[in-house]
Formats: structure tokens, sequence, C-alpha cells
């Protein structure tokens, strides 16, 4: 795991500042503290830089990116992972590649010239995002895995192309400007992004299964993108018949070639242990892979409603692991937000993201580089209660409406919660996403309700601009409707879930952002997309078996999950908000009196102080509802958040950052 960036001209006489992308691989240093390197084609106008992190190959003299392929027609900076990379590189080596490193990363340049771009991205197995600049066709090429583990962003500036693993790095080169994009506020405001895009003007993520290619042609530059993967549930009448036990058995047997895959490391790896199934189960299958105990990270919460360390206990007690528990209270958490957000480069609409900053500043100084965590199982198992949600309303057409609001009450009294944050407090219908899915997803019915507030938030000049805005449609647009026609309602609304909450949310500050904060690899083993083959193939009805979510992981993994795990419904990890402590709220009220203060949010221009007083005004009257005090907490860290942003990355002289940065690394050319 590391960090990537670079530089892209159109004019390929155009020299680059190699002192530049020092400096861009400088104030991502967080993400590669093991040393820096600088590469450039000088006649080609294209040059990468790399942070790096140490995990496969530690010689530093053998291991140091950016690579050059041997005959200099190859440039390739790479972040992440490729398991199964051993046995690719020794058939590469039976077909007469010799290879100067033992890196994962070194395969690409053996596996591009010998079979192009497609066939070699069916080849690569894991998490990862990597730029390949060839120089016979004068191109480069930005990818991004599958899921969107790790990020990679990029934007055209005059005839540059400028890219990197964070905004910051982008934000570092003097040519770039740094202003929010209107519909970027109002996202970040209502939690939900639209996929492929950030907060910024003319800053675009590459989306999950994704390339962008920008080709040199006349001294312009033609960006496309294309989608080289997706999900792809099967249609309703094309399913194939199968049993419960082999729907059992696939999972086992996807689960474990999962995690041994990602056992594999020079350095010692870890597991992120909660009290849910996920963690659990990856903790379980690693402990019995492993010689030695496994080292378990837990977070606990101080208050007992949020806390699941005891159940987690139970587990790491039964597979013998070694559990470090870390108890965190409202004051800790909310004394980091800043910190988070400088990281995330996106608000965040609860502080469970600097839970985990804290925690992987724990892993870390307990000298481990990489976890293993449980992401993933919900959206590929159908965890959340905003599935169970769809299914009992859209997707079960023997039950009748009496059952349906039966069950839909009993869901919605068991999550109580949650609701105003992973549920919304009453239905919301979007009329984009009903024409583009079929329904309104309940995962985005909470967030699209807090799009209600957002217009009174505003400052009045983006107020003007974004009148008659529709979040809804944004996001619907983005979606690909051949990967939902025919589907199970269960499909699509996993779908949903997987291209706007899981890229943009679980994976940014519930995942890579807020782990490489302190240079700690995560490795989501539910996401491996052999598995995810697989997980898509299974009947809606073994996925969500009458009111029991992830049924068929639960019956794969019964063996090693502790009896109340087994038969506990899901409960979704967050960490307590603002208004369940008085405390904590103490400590929001404290950033909030700093960032949401008349003068500063006069001076960003960009929220309304007087739409910002009505909020909190209401928040405190004694008729706002808990689960209104939900919605709003999270309405509340948008508006900090919002501002943070501005403060950390327009404000701020990033390129003076940088080269500062770089001056006290003392890495320079």
């Amino acid at each position: 795991m590391c960090g990537i960036a670079g530089i892209l001209h159109a004019d390929k006489n155009k020299t680059i500042d190699p002192q530049l992308l020092v400096n861009m691989a400088a104030i991502q240093h967080h993400r590669g503290p093991d040393g820096f390197g600088v590469k450039t084609f000088s006649d080609q106008g294209v040059g990468f830089s790399h942070a790096r992190l140490s995990i496969i190959d530690l010689d530093e003299s053998r291991g140091k990116q950016p690579f050059a392929s041997e005959d200099n027609r190859l440039l390739l900076a790479h972040n992440g992972e490729f398991y199964d990379y051993q046995r690719i590189r020794a058939r590469l080596t039976a077909q007469e590649a010799r290879f100067s490193s033992k890196s994962d990363s070194e395969i690409i340049l053996h596996l591009f010239p010998r079979y192009g771009l497609e066939t070699t991205l069916e080849n690569l197995r894991g998490e990862f995002a990597f730029s390949l600049y060839d120089r016979q066709e004068e191109t480069l090429y930005l990818v991004r895995d599958r899921f969107g583990v790790k990020p990679l962003y990029w934007t055209q500036t005059g005839d540059t192309v400028v890219f990197g693993s964070e905004l910051k790095v982008i934000f570092a080169h003097p040519e770039v400007k740094r202003q929010f994009a209107s519909q970027g506020l109002y996202h970040q405001l209502m939690q939900t992004m639209v996929p492929g895009t950030t907060a910024f003007s003319h800053i675009h993520q590459v989306k999950p299964g994704h390339v962008v290619s920008i080709k040199r042609r006349d001294n312009r530059l033609e960006i496309n993108e294309h989608k080289y993967w997706d999900l792809d549930f099967p249609r309703e009448n094309e399913r194939e018949p199968l049993s419960e036990a082999q729907a059992i058995e696939m999972t086992r047997e996807g689960l474990l070639n999962a995690v041994n895959h990602r056992m594999v490391a020079d350095v010692p790896v870890g597991c992120y242990l909660s009290g849910g199934i996920d963690s659990c189960a990856i903790l379980g299958l690693a402990s019995a892979c492993a010689q030695q105990p496994v080292k378990a990270f837990t977070i606990g919460f101080d208050d007992a409603a949020y806390d699941e360390s005891a159940i987690a206990t139970e587990m790491a007690e039964s597979c013998g692991a070694d559990q470090d528990i870390m108890r965190l209270s409202g004051n800790e958490l909310y004394g980091h937000f800043e910190e988070t957000l400088w990281h995330t480069e996106r608000t965040i609409y609860n502080t469970l993201g600097v839970a985990k900053l804290l925690m992987s500043r724990h892993v870390n100084k307990s000298n481990y580089k990489v976890v293993m965590t449980g992401e993933g199982s919900d959206e590929l198992f159908g965890g959340y209660p905003a599935f169970r949600r769809d299914m009992f309303l859209h997707g079960l057409d023997s039950l009748s409406s009496h059952e349906k609001a039966e069950w839909h009450a009993m869901l919605n009294e068991s999550n109580s919660l949650f609701t105003g944050a992973m549920l919304a407090r009453e239905q919301v219908d979007d009329a984009d996403l009903h024409i583009k899915v079929g329904f309104t997803p309940s995962c985005l019915q909470p967030w699209l309700a807090c799009a209600d507030f957002v217009p009174t938030l505003l400052s009045e000049d983006k107020r003007k601009e974004l009148d008659g805005y529709k979040p809804g449609a944004a996001i619907a647009a983005t979606l690909d409707e051949d990967q939902m026609q025919g589907r199970h309602a269960l499909d699509k609304a996993q779908y949903v879930w997987c291209k706007t909450m899981l890229e943009g949310q679980i994976l940014t500050w519930g995942g890579d952002r807020v782990d490489m904060a302190n240079s700690m690899e995560a490795r989501p083993a539910f996401l491996d997309h052999h598995l995810a083959a697989m997980a898509v193939k299974l009947p809606p009805q073994y996925r969500i078996k009458g009111r029991t979510e992830k049924w068929v992981l639960r019956e794969a993994m019964k063996g090693i999950l502790p009896e109340v795990l087994y038969k506990r419904e899901k409960f979704a990890f967050m960490a307590p908000p603002a208004h369940t402590d008085e405390k904590k709220w103490a400590q929001m009220k404290l950033i909030s009196n700093k960032h949401l203060s008349k003068e500063a949010v006069e001076s960003a221009g960009l929220l309304s102080y007087e739409g910002i007083c009505d909020l909190f005004d209401k928040y405190e009257t004694p008729e706002t509802t808990v689960a209104e005090k939900v919605q709003m907490d999270a309405v509340i860290n948008h508006l900090m958040g919002v501002q943070v942003l501005h403060k950390q990355f327009i404000a701020t002289d990033i390129p003076g950052l940088a080269r500062q940065r770089a001056d006290e690394l003392g890495w320079a050319i």
C-alpha cells in the first residue's frame, strides 16, 4: 500500500519539475513513510512519483517505485496489493520474462505488453489503483480496483492532467484551482455523493471497476472512460437453481480462499474485530490458517448501547486470538474531528470515521502494518436493515400487505438506534430513482431526507445557483440501467448501495483514508471479486431468509461463530451520536462554535448563518424526537465538515504546504 501521483502534458516536449513530483509524494507521506521515488520520461512530458509503504519485498533497492520496463516503454506507479502474484510471476518467468524485484506490482510490466490492458485486468486480484504510461501508444491509463477500495483522483488543468491517491496530492500542483463545486457542496451536506465526483470543482474520481485513458494526439489530450467490471447479478429468469447445501459450501469455500490470499505479506497480518458476523468470520478463518495466534484489534465505546466489545472478546477467546481493545469516549472522538477530515477529504455524518482513525494509529503503534477487515459482507450477503426493508416491501410477493407491515414494524423497532441515519424516519420516494431502479432504495432514503435541510443551510448565492437541483436525479444518472433490468429487488438494492454508500462512505472515511492516515493497510477479504462473482449467484432468499439477514453466511460460518453471534440480528457498527451524551454534545459544540460562528461562515461564503442557527434551535426544542436528532446530528457534522474542508483545502496554501513537508522529510531531487 502506497500513494501515487503524476503529471501528463499534452505537449510531450514540456518539462516536468521533478521536485514538484516529490512534493506531491511528500504531502501523502502518511500513505508511504518507507521512502519515495520519482521517475520521468523527459521526452514524453510525463512523470510519476510514489510514497512507499513496504508490505511485499521489503528490499528498498528492489521494490522502489515508480517502475520502468526494461525497454523503457512503460512507466508504472501502483498503490495496493495484487494477490496470487507469485503464480502469475512464475508463469511469466516460464515465458522468458525477467523480473528485477519480488514486488507484486512488477507483474503489470510483463502482463500488459503480452496480453493488453483488458486481459491484464482479468488477471489482477486484489485492492489496487495504478497509473501506467505506454510510450508506444502515448497513452496514460488510470485504473481503479473493482469495488473502489483504493482511491484515485484526477483533474485536467489547461493542457495538463494531474492525478494522485488523494485530493491534497492534486492540490499540491500550483496550477490546480481549489474551490467547492456547488453540486459537490450540496452532496457534502446530505452525505451521499454522486459516483465519480468529489466536493471540489473539476476534480474527478476514477470510478470503481473503471479505466480512464488519456491519449495524446496532435498536442491534445483525449480523455475516455470505460468500465471493465461490474457485479452483474443474474436476471431473475436466468438464475441457475442452487440448493441450500451448495450455497453454504460455495460461500464457505469462497471466503476461505479470499482470506487465505490476504494472509500473504512480508510483515505480520492482524484483524479488525467488532461484534459482528463479518469480522468474526474473518478472524476465525485467519486463526485456522495461521500457525500463531492472530492479533485482533477491537474498538470499544463508553456507551453500552453501541459497544460490541463483549461479543468480540468471546470470539477472540474462542479462536485463541490475541485481542487488543481500545476504548473510546465522546471527548476523544470530537477531539480528532478536524484531523480526520484532513484525511477523509469529505464530510462525515458520524464520528465512527474518527474512531477508526484512532484505531489505525493504535495498530501502527503496535507495530502492525496490515489488518484484514469485514467490509463488504453486508453488501454481498444482504446484511443492512435497508436491504431487509426493500426485501419486505418490494421482493416478497408472497407476503400479504398486513405481513409486510408487521415485519416492517419489527425491523424499525429492532433498529431504533439507527433510525434517521441507517434507516429513514419516514418513506422517501424519489421519482428519478424510481424510474431507474423501480423504487427508491432504502439505503438512500435517510440522506435524501437530509436533502430537505440543505437549501436553507446554503448561502444565498449557492442557493440561487442550485435552485431546482435534484440530487436523486444526479445519482440515478450514474447508475447502469442494464445492471438492474430484470433483477430481483434485493439485487437492485445491493447494487445501488455498492455504487454509492460502499465506495463513497465505507471504503473512504470508514476505510482506506483513515487507515492509510496512519500507514496501515486494510484488506477487506469479502470484496474479493471471485467471492463476489459467487455471491451474486445466490438466490435472494438465501441472503435474507425470512427475518434473518446474511443467512447463508451465518450457516457457512456456524462452526466458527459463538452461539450468541450466530443467533443475533444485524447491529450496525457506528459511534454514539452527539445527542446521546452531554460531554460529547459539549465537545461537538466547541467545534461548531469555532467553525460555524457568524464570522467563519460569512468568511467562507458557502453556508447560511441564519439557517444554521434555525437548525440548532430546532434541535434543542423539547418537541424534537430522537430520530430527528439522529438525522440532525448528521447534518450538523456535515456543516462543520464543510467549514473545516474550506479551511484545510481552499484557504490553506496546499502547494506551499507540500513543499514544506518535503523539506521537513528531506525528500529532494
